[in-house]
């Protein structure tokens, strides 16, 4: 499978990083034995030459979640909410790493759902540094080809006629933020593309051919109140899955509630302290929690 897009995909998974980091996607990967298929490492820390410190983002890719599991009810958990969380570390570096199967992971990558979380982190740049062998990046590299003209077609009729290129990735990348409870500032969509203005400019064109997406011609005013209400949908889905996801979180990641903090903190210039209640109880410690959060504007 080739194609414009495609290539670039391959060639930006492929770029380079840090050996520690190769290190730590391969003890992850090690974890679930023969299941895994490939690790993905992504987010801020990809820009960072200064790991040490930082919480290193992964998905672990896998076959299928009974065999990634030795407990039963970590597969029913993954299946039920994708994606199962878990914190790790080794060489000095921390991480914590998220697991999809295969199947789920080219499905949310795709316009098949309404879930933007994978589109948002996978149309953004990001690297493949362990994969099981050729046909796992193969299939890996496929899935993350189909995020960005996914994105690309759920936001293209939430934004402006004659939209330039730039903009475009920005106003998609707001939409995202705006569908997820995010610990991140104002203007994170658009600081995202400001970082690596040439690689969207790139990655424009082959994108939205691959969407099916001519950007000369107008969105239709039916297109656009169906995009509306798709919206809406998404933004509801979106923070409950958020919600749902840290609630299974406190059961599989160890501290989860001080990382919540940590992140909220570190984002959104918040001060936030956990209390040892807080810890014992997590879930209810995390809900009495939220309400100031939002109303404080620390998460959206």
């Amino acid at each position: 499978m080739t194609s414009p897009l495609i290539d670039l995909v391959a060639a930006e998974l492929a770029q380079p990083v840090d050996p520690r980091v190769e290190e730590l996607a391969s003890a992850v990967a090690g974890r679930h034995g023969n299941a895994s298929m490939g690790v993905l490492f992504y987010g801020s820390c990809l820009r960072q030459t200064q790991l040490d410190g930082l919480m290193l983002d992964f998905y672990l890719i896998v076959d299928n979640y009974r065999s990634a599991y030795d407990a039963r009810w970590l597969a029913w958990a993954n299946r039920a909410i994708p994606p199962n969380v878990f914190p790790f570390e080794a060489n000095g570096l921390a991480a914590k790493y998220a697991v999809l199967s295969i199947d789920d992971f080219t499905r949310l990558a795709s316009s098949e759902t309404r879930n933007v979380s994978v589109w948002a982190r996978f149309a953004q740049p990001s690297r493949l540094v362990w994969a099981r062998d050729a046909l796992a990046r193969s299939a890996i590299v496929a899935a993350v080809g189909g995020t960005a003209p996914a994105l690309l077609s759920a936001a293209r009729p939430m934004l402006a006629d004659g939209i330039e290129d730039l903009e475009l990735w920005r106003g998609a990348f707001a939409l995202t933020y705006g569908a997820e409870l995010r610990a991140e500032r104002g203007g994170r969509g658009q600081s995202v593309v400001d970082a690596e203005p040439d690689r969207y400019l790139a990655f424009t064109a082959p994108a939205l051919d691959a969407a099916g997406i001519d950007p000369g011609m107008p969105v239709s005013p039916e297109r656009r109140r169906a995009a509306l209400s798709a919206w809406r949908f998404r933004r509801l889905q979106g923070k409950a899955l958020t919600l749902a996801r840290l609630a299974k979180a406190s059961l599989t990641f160890a501290g989860g509630i001080d990382y919540l903090a940590w992140k909220i903190n570190r984002h959104a210039d918040a001060r936030i302290t956990i209390k040892p209640w807080q810890r014992r109880w997590p879930i209810l410690g995390a809900i009495i929690l939220l309400p100031r959060l939002l109303k404080g504007g620390a998460v959206r």
